[in-house]
This record gives structure tokens, C-alpha cells and sequence, in this order.
């Protein structure tokens, strides 16, 4: 059973059709992404929105969370951080796994929406699990271990990933370093570089990401008449 602390937001319409997961950065919490609930679900309204807090509490900001340590940043060893991440990912897994079998939801109905350590974990998981889901929208991250990627994956699903071109904390050409080894892997990849944009989410960002979720969740499917 997973120990993530959960913060969520209900659908608009009281309908669950779909979930969305928010995936926090390094030092932030859960509710730090789930005010993007707001905004994406006045157009996703059958989808209920999560955002979980990492498991462990940030060295480098004690007051946030991290799911795993940065030994450039804490000081921590390499071993540390390829450990912690591994516990962080068996949690998280976990959670998708409780939050799916709660709101009877299948993994081609989940989607995950990573911001830069969230985007490392979200790219991550997301192939390695049995099931593919919807898609994966990663905010200002990078791909992690790329030359493992062909070997351990498991699904594919289609990629959205989004940097901003002035990003001083995760440098922009990690976009298209991850877009190819996504892409040679045989990824459905899109990206999207986001203007005058330092390590952050911009306007024209979300909206890029609001139409990638609502065309890979099904909402803009016709309906018959």
C-alpha cells in the first residue's frame, strides 16, 4: 500500500470518464501543480485530477519534497539517488495502481503531467509499467538512463514533452536529447518549446498540453448525433 500523502481535485461534472496525475519537481509538493486542475479541467470535465506529495522530505528544502536526491544539488551519492529512486517509483507505481482499481479506471484512460524531477520520474514509469496509459506530458525534465530505455521498456504511449528555452535549472536541450531516444525507441513524440520561458509552465505551454490531453484522454472524439 503506497504512503504518498494525496491531494486531488474532483471532476466538474461528478462523471469519472478519466484520471490525471500530476507529478511534482524537486522541493515543490503535491498542491504545487494541482492549481493546473483549475484551468485543464474547465475542458476535461469528466476527468478527476491527483497530485501526490514525494515520498520523501527535500534535503535541499525541507520544507518540499523530493522522490529521489540530486547529488549535484544535496550532496548526495550516486548510489543514494539510483536507490531513492527506485523506492520512489515502487511508490508511485503503487499509487496508480490504488488510485486506477478506486475510480475503475483503465491505464488508457490515465495520464501522467510531470514537472522537471516529476518528468524524470513520469518518463520513467510510464514504459516500464505492464499496462500502456494515455499519454505522458513532461514539463522541463529530462529523460533519465535514455541508453536503458530500449531494454526495459514494457509499452509505449504517446509523449508530449515542453521546455522552456531560457531554463537555467534543467538545461533546454534536454527536449530534444529525450524527444530522440523516445523517437528511436519508436515513441509517438511531440515537443513544444515554450518562449522567453525560464524553469517554469507558460500560457501557450498549458494550452499545448490541455489539447495533447484532451485528444489522447478522448474528448475530442465525435460524437454521433
Amino acid at each position: 500500500m503506497t504512503n504518498l500523502t494525496n491531494h486531488m481535485k474532483d471532476s466538474l461534472s461528478g462523471r469519472v470518464n478519466s484520471i490525471v496525475v500530476f507529478v511534482h519537481g524537486y522541493g515543490a509538493d503535491g498542491k504545487d501543480l494541482l492549481g493546473l486542475a483549475d484551468p485543464l479541467g474547465e475542458h476535461m470535465p469528466d476527468t478527476v485530477f491527483f497530485s501526490p506529495d514525494a515520498p520523501e522530505r527535500c534535503t535541499g528544502n525541507p520544507m518540499g519534497f523530493q522522490w529521489f536526491p540530486i547529488p549535484w544539488i544535496d550532496g548526495s551519492s550516486e548510489e543514494e539517488s539510483r536507490d531513492g529512486m527506485m523506492r520512489a517509483v515502487d511508490e508511485l507505481n503503487d499509487y496508480l495502481d490504488n488510485i486506477m482499481v478506486d475510480y475503475g479506471i483503465e491505464a488508457d484512460q490515465l495520464a501522467l503531467v510531470g514537472f522537471s524531477q516529476g518528468t524524470m520520474m513520469s518518463l520513467h514509469i510510464a514504459p516500464r509499467r505492464e499496462d500502456a496509459m494515455a499519454c505522458v506530458v513532461g514539463f522541463s525534465g529530462r529523460l533519465l538512463e535514455p541508453e536503458m530505455l530500449g531494454d526495459e521498456m514494457r509499452v509505449k504511449m504517446p509523449v508530449l514533452l515542453l521546455h522552456g528555452d531560457e531554463d537555467d535549472v534543467v538545461p533546454p536541450q534536454a527536449l530534444p536529447e529525450a524527444g530522440q531516444a523516445l523517437q528511436d525507441a519508436g515513441f509517438e513524440t511531440y515537443a513544444h518549446i515554450m518562449r522567453g520561458t525560464g524553469h517554469g509552465i507558460s500560457p501557450d505551454g498549458l494550452s499545448v498540453a490541455l489539447a495533447f490531453l484532451r485528444e489522447k484522454l478522448g474528448y475530442d472524439v465525435p460524437t454521433k448525433g
